[in-house]
């Protein structure tokens, strides 16, 4: 293909592919459900291709792998569109949010750590992020965490 494809284009594609009228028969049908053993799919192929470039540096594969992963977070993100809940750019704004408050050393006037430090920074950020939570949305959130990776093991098993 000689056509450049922007962000915006893959986007607009991921729609094409949902449009009620001329869509994808089996993109129309997903959901956040169906597209669990997808994900898990794709991360996994994503982390054996991190494998393989360090290995054979194919670069290439971990190129298309992580494409992959973004056609995942693009296609839930439009489904929780259509269902009126986030958007795309509710995503990316989160996502942004959330690394510039995590890294006041790089965003503020706060002075850099030294690289053994930033994990620990990172994880009471975190931390205090979670003050304004309930212990029960807390309690909930991690037997949530705890099914999803019973889940993700599960559906690795059957791959295997």
């Amino acid at each position: 293909m000689d056509r450049k494809i922007t962000f915006d284009d893959y986007r607009g594609i991921i729609r094409a592919l949902r449009d009620p009228e001329k869509g994808c028969p089996w993109d129309k049908a997903q959901t956040h459900e169906s597209l669990k053993p997808c994900m898990i799919h794709e991360m996994t192929e994503a982390v054996a291709a991190v494998n393989l470039l360090a290995d054979t540096g194919d670069a290439d594969n971990l190129s298309e792998e992580l494409g992959d992963v973004l056609l995942q977070v693009v296609l839930q993100s439009q489904i929780a569109e259509e269902e009126g809940l986030f958007s795309l750019d509710d995503v990316i704004q989160k996502a942004g949010e959330k690394m510039i408050r995590r890294h006041p050393h790089v965003f503020s006037s706060e002075a850099a750590p030294e690289k053994e430090e930033v994990p620990g920074r990172w994880e009471a950020i975190k931390q205090a992020e979670k003050q304004g939570k309930s212990a029960e949305y807390e309690k909930r959130k991690k037997e949530a965490e705890r099914n999803a990776s019973r889940e993700v093991i599960r559906l690795l098993q059957a791959e295997s």
